[in-house]
């Protein structure tokens, strides 16, 4: 029995050599009858990335070599499918799915310390296993747990010995589980020639139509226009502070880019709801929105909740009526309240 560990990890190397050993190249697995269901299983994982934010698992051990070659091959289609249609919100759910389906996947009682420090080395993150703790060096931990603002996740509060972190097995997991998040982020989109465009075309089309759905499902604006006047009082005076020139602080900007950007706005809408201003810096401002939504290659994220607004000292002294209810814990939810105030508010995308 081959291909084990190619089936269950198909971003290692190995798994691309199994593909080149039985001869499978794109053009035969994006048309060849004998890998249907390599392709349907493709199809699923992206599918699942989009549902459920983590791509299913298929238990391996015990079936077939061919079994496990469909598995290892449903990867490379399935970043055929996402490259093809090249939009940030599934490339962001899609790679999430994978990661997390990693972590899910190394915490299981079959997987071996040899399985995780062959991902952690694949993944470019040194690691150990010292008298069964696991070790990593601790320039990768900060990098890799940079987005995690919990504080017990910071460096000071963990066991450092010889420039290694020693850290608990669900915790090492977590933090692979950003390396491959990052690491597939970066990789995508993948250039399809058009030979693979049209044999992928129809799967192509029935994702794209699962996207838009899932799109509305957690746009606050319902997949419609943005309405100004149903933002928080928060957001209004720091939209209004823009306007009216005042040099908002970054955790500001912050607050108010990503809440547009999250509510389906561009970087050229956002600059011209902020051309307004009568000093406005079309290139700094440009160059900021595109920092915080993401787009110049950064993370992309969601507004701050209302605690942390608080915090920031953002949330007005004397908010509205609907702050007060105490339903509102995000500015988001906040919109989506008021603009279908007697509905079930759908969820905040998930956090990576």
């Amino acid at each position: 029995m081959e291909y084990l560990r190619e089936a269950r990890f198909p971003f290692l190397k190995e798994s691309v050599r199994v593909a080149e050993k039985n001869g499978v190249d794109l053009i035969v697995l994006t048309s060849s009858v004998s890998y249907e269901a390599a392709r349907t299983r493709g199809l699923e994982r992206v599918k699942d990335a989009l549902k459920r934010s983590e791509v299913s698992y298929i238990p391996l051990t015990g079936t077939s070599d061919f079994n496990r070659l469909t598995e290892v091959l449903s990867y490379p289609y399935a970043r055929l499918l996402v490259s093809e249609i090249n939009d940030r919100f599934l490339t962001r759910r899609y790679t999430l799915g994978e990661a997390v389906r990693m972590n899910d996947l190394l915490s299981k009682k079959e997987m071996s310390r040899e399985d995780v420090l062959v991902v952690s080395k694949e993944l470019g993150v040194k690691a150990t296993d010292a008298n069964g703790e696991l070790k990593m060096h601790f320039a990768d931990y900060i990098k890799l747990t940079a987005r995690i603002k919990s504080q017990d996740w910071k460096l000071v509060n963990k066991e450092l010995n010889n420039g290694y972190v020693t850290l608990p097995e669900d915790r090492f997991f977590r933090v692979l589980q950003n390396a491959l998040h990052d690491k597939l982020e970066n990789e995508l989109p993948l250039n399809v020639p058009e030979e693979i465009k049209k044999n992928i075309k129809r799967d192509v089309e029935n994702l794209t139509l699962l996207l838009e759905e899932t799109k509305r499902k957690f746009s606050p604006t319902g997949g419609g226009d943005v309405k100004l006047e149903l933002f928080p009082p928060c957001i209004q005076r720091l939209l209004a502070g823009v306007q009216n020139g005042v040099n908002l602080p970054h955790s500001g900007r912050f607050a108010l880019v990503s809440f547009l950007h999250t509510l389906g706005m561009n970087s050229e809408q956002m600059l011209s709801l902020f051309s307004q201003s009568p000093d406005f810096d079309a290139s700094k401002s440009s160059y900021q929105i595109r920092h915080i939504s993401g787009e110049l290659g950064g993370a992309e994220y969601t507004p701050p909740v209302c605690a942390t607004m608080k915090s920031y000292g953002l949330c007005p002294e004397t908010p509205d009526s609907i702050c007060d209810s105490g339903k509102i814990n995000h500015p988001l939810t906040y919109y989506r309240i008021k603009a279908n105030p007697r509905g079930p508010a759908p969820p905040v995308p998930p956090k990576t």
